[in-house]
């Protein structure tokens, strides 16, 4: 029997650890399915901090800031983060020779608009291996994600013509296609991510454990074979 296909729109920032996190337990709930449901993964834009500035701000100090958290408590948290990231398949943790550097909050617009773009052009499985570079760059490597030509070496890195990635990021249409996706993310009433929308009627919020994608993707593919 050939598998049900379900497209899943994942809204999401690459500033997001739990949505990396929840990219991780998604895989895991679709190996499961293998052979019943299968996924076409397409990922919509989130921008956590919008108004960040260029030069980015250092984490910490943009928790502490936003959420007016202890640097102890932030430092417990991202401790059972990497915890649950690598239950979940996936890294947070520097990769790098020594010390690793302060890790940085950085503004993102380019980096949706260069998602945008290779979906359009290469589809969804290319779109999904920018994705995954830009998470790998920015909590494994701590490079800056705001740097339009290291913006390029990843695009170049999947497959995607540079040149024509350039041009893209410097097209206003398609940052105006970018701001009005994250504004259909708010006219659904999302407000944090990771968000889910699954054949784009279904939510599934945050990062749930596989078998809650397990149960949640059966249901949907249920409901959606009862359509005539």
């Amino acid at each position: 029997m050939t598998a049900q296909t379900l497209t899943i729109d994942i809204y999401s920032d690459v500033m997001c650890p739990w949505c990396l996190i929840g990219y991780g337990q998604l895989t895991k709930a679709l190996a499961q399915l293998e052979g019943e449901i299968a996924a076409e993964i397409r990922w919509r834009p989130f921008e956590l901090n919008p108004d960040m500035r260029r030069e980015g701000e250092e984490q910490e100090a943009h928790l502490r800031r936003k959420y007016g958290r202890p640097a102890e408590e932030g430092a417990r948290l991202r401790g059972q983060m990497k915890a649950i990231a690598e239950g979940a398949g996936v890294s947070l943790a520097w990769e790098g020779e020594g010390e690793a550097p302060p890790a940085m909050m950085w503004n993102t617009r380019d980096c949706h608009k260069l998602l945008a773009f290779a979906l359009e052009q290469a589809g969804p499985e290319v779109q999904t291996a920018l994705k995954l570079a830009l998470f790998r760059a920015h909590f494994n490597q701590r490079r800056d994600l705001s740097d339009t030509a290291l913006l390029l070496d990843l695009a170049a890195s999947v497959g995607l013509h540079r040149e024509a990635a350039r041009a893209a990021l410097a097209d206003p249409a398609l940052e105006a296609r970018v701001v009005a996706e994250e504004q259909q993310a708010w006219d659904m009433n999302i407000s944090g991510v990771p968000a889910m929308i699954v054949e784009g009627k279904f939510l599934i919020p945050g990062a749930q454990a596989p078998e809650v994608y397990v149960n949640a993707l059966r249901r949907v593919a249920e409901k959606a074979r009862a359509i005539p």
